[in-house]
């Protein structure tokens, strides 16, 4: 009788488990179509809304998604930064940083992530394959505009994805994350803790499982943080605000301790996640300008 039991238990235990990780695992890689923030992105419109020249553009990636941004021309440079937005984002997310770029001299490429607003089949993978968009880009770049020297800018799940696409890709030469996801696992677990009231266990690590399963990601090469040494000795800048509520401070902090030399790190106090321009515009951009110019 205890056995018959027991068994049973063990196994309402597992239907439970698999439901809920199958159930937050389709949270997690559907993605919402939305529409473009202003009071967190600043510019939804097109380029020229801030009187900048561009060029729409699209390129095919390895995995044959077609992949749209914009193109913003510098005056005779063969330098470029590669803007790469967040989780449920688009291109617009780094536009605010674009002028600053394009004055200093710098061509600027704002690329779409694949994302279902392009096919309803898409999904997230939080940066394992939409590195291959960003690695795409630089072929672009590279190849069509010819660009000697790239780097890269990204936001959120963007900094996590461009932390994936350089310890990859070597022709990039240096890149700012702002507000980026450090461990993904981590980021589920303290969502699920804020929104749901879940612990980690038992059910975060099936969902991670799950999820990996459904989007045929290596989980030993998802997390940023186990890849940024990779990346030197091309240099890094970290930038993370204090009271970031969708991706907490110590992810910035741990991305900072385990990238090697030459790496620097912006603590911006008070700063919310991702709106580190609106906390101190002039720093956010004379910084990030200063950064490309010194490692570009």
């Amino acid at each position: 009788m205890l056995k018959k039991i027991l068994i049973t238990f063990l196994l309402l235990l597992f239907v439970v488990l698999f439901s809920g990780g199958w159930y937050f695992s389709t949270v997690v890689l559907q993605l919402p179509i939305s529409e473009c923030d202003q009071e967190h992105y600043v510019f939804c419109g097109t380029p020229d809304e801030q009187d900048l020249n561009y060029e729409d553009i699209s390129f095919t990636t390895e995995d044959n998604f077609q992949i749209p941004g914009w193109y913003m021309p510098a005056t005779n440079s063969d330098k470029a930064v590669l803007l790469v937005h967040g989780r449920g984002a688009d291109r617009t997310e780094g536009m605010r940083y674009a002028p600053a770029l394009v004055k200093a001299g710098f061509n600027v490429l704002t690329i779409d992530l694949r994302h279902p607003r392009q096919s309803s089949e898409i999904i997230s993978t939080m940066g394992f394959h939409e590195q291959k968009d960003v690695i795409a880009a630089v072929s672009f770049l590279e190849k069509q505009k010819q660009i000697k020297s790239i780097g890269v800018m990204g936001f959120s799940m963007g900094g996590a994805t461009s932390v994936l696409a350089m310890a990859k890709d070597q022709r990039i030469k240096a890149g700012v994350f702002n507000s980026p996801i450090a461990n993904v696992e981590d980021v589920l677990t303290e969502n699920g803790k804020a929104l749901y009231g879940l612990p980690k266990y038992p059910l975060i690590p099936v969902v991670m499982e799950i999820f990996s399963w459904r989007g045929d990601i290596d989980l030993n090469r998802l997390h940023a943080e186990d890849l940024i040494a990779e990346i030197s000795p091309r240099p890094v800048y970290i930038m993370h605000g204090t009271t970031d509520q969708t991706v907490a401070y110590h992810h910035g902090e741990k991305l900072f301790e385990r990238a090697k030399e030459p790496k620097q790190f912006w603590s911006v106090e008070d700063g919310q996640h991702t709106r580190l321009w609106q906390a101190n515009r002039e720093k956010a951009e004379n910084s990030t300008v200063n950064f490309f110019h010194k490692h570009l």
